[in-house]
């Protein structure tokens, strides 16, 4: 009996003596590992079996390309009542202006940038202070015709422009029943060819800083529940939006009516609004064109996802920046995505609630 114990004894100190071997044998594998990879050490299994890698994915602003050195166009787009119904291309800009014209009218400014965009228009003739904010993007400013005070500017200010025809850089739509002023479209790639010796890299970085994750507004001290927004401009012209809380955008309306591009027959929706006001006069002319005080400083709100925050803006010289702040005296900081900034007349109504 005593010598099968020992047999026994002998099987399990040589069986101890393998598993030992094994773990040794492991360890010197794995610091083999850790040297070639001169990296952190691996588990065996995961050289044996590869696991998929999580894949990072950088979050990057979508509505424009915030490394692109591309200069703008900067399109005027009538607005008179007849041709607003005609209007194209006005959702693949990632800024629009709204300012107050001759005869209680308004026009539009609209940025294109890196987008390939088969219509825009109609397009419309320039108005002397409409070239301040192509100045401030540092765009190609895009026109056809002019008033007697940007004709002056151009040259005063230096303005690249691209002056749009029916044959190269544009086309009559002769199937619309209106008078031929409202016909005249363009498209990006039309626009390319104007462009010929001027400057195609900006000097400038875009306008607004986007942030990539959504804003928090309801943080932001003096922050007011925003889902309808009414722009009065005139007795002719007032603009809205009504917050769509599923996408999280604004529909826009004009005089009540539900504001449609042309060619999808969708109604025009916006991420951001900005809202400020500024003093308008006649300059005394038959025609009874405007001028604006732009340069200086004053308050508005910046309006989005639902919610309007109390800002200021600042601009120094016609070709300088508009600065936003947030009361606290921080820059602005928009949400990604397109953006329209209402220049609304000094003392006419601004409904928010």
């Amino acid at each position: 009996m005593v010598k099968n114990k020992k047999v026994k004894t002998s099987k399990k100190v040589k069986s101890n003596k393998i598993i030992i071997g094994i773990i040794a044998l492991l360890l010197i594998i794995l610091g083999a590992i850790y040297i070639i990879d001169n990296k952190k050490p691996k588990l065996i299994l995961d050289n044996i079996i590869k696991f998929p890698k999580e894949e990072v994915i950088e979050k990057k602003v979508e509505i424009v390309d915030i490394d692109s050195k591309t200069r703008p166009y900067a399109v005027m787009i009538n607005n008179i009542g007849a041709a607003r119904p005609l209007q194209s291309g006005l959702q693949d800009a990632y800024i629009i202006y709204e300012i107050i014209v001759e005869g209680g009218l308004t026009r539009y400014l609209a940025l294109f940038s890196d987008v390939d965009v088969k219509r825009i228009g109609s397009i419309r003739s320039a108005r002397h202070y409409f070239l301040d904010y192509a100045l401030e993007n540092d765009a190609i400013y895009v026109h056809h015709g002019q008033s007697p005070q940007a004709k002056t500017d151009f040259s005063k200010l230096g303005i690249d422009r691209i002056a749009v025809d029916s044959s190269k850089t544009g086309w009559r739509d002769r199937t619309l029943k209106v008078s031929s002023e409202h016909t005249l479209f363009t498209s990006t790639e039309n626009l390319a060819k104007g462009v010929g010796s001027k400057r195609s890299e900006k000097n400038k970085d875009f306008l607004l800083k986007y942030s990539v994750d959504a804003l928090d507004l309801n943080k932001v001290e003096n922050s007011k529940v925003a889902n309808n927004v009414i722009v009065q401009y005139s007795g002719s012209v007032t603009s809205s939006y009504t917050y769509d809380s599923e996408n999280k955008v604004y529909n826009r309306s004009v005089n009540n009516k539900e504001h449609k591009d042309y060619i999808t027959g969708k109604q025009y929706s916006f991420k951001n609004i900005l809202v400020y006001q500024v003093p308008n006069y006649s300059i005394g002319d038959k025609s009874g064109r405007q001028n604006i005080d732009n340069i200086g400083s004053g308050t508005g709100y910046y309006i989005s996802e639902g919610i309007a925050v109390p800002i200021s803006w600042t601009k120094q010289s016609r070709s300088s920046k508009t600065i936003y702040k947030y009361e606290n005296g921080e820059e602005l900081v928009v949400n990604d995505g397109n953006t329209f900034i209402q220049i609304q007349p000094k003392n006419k109504t601004l409904t928010i609630n």
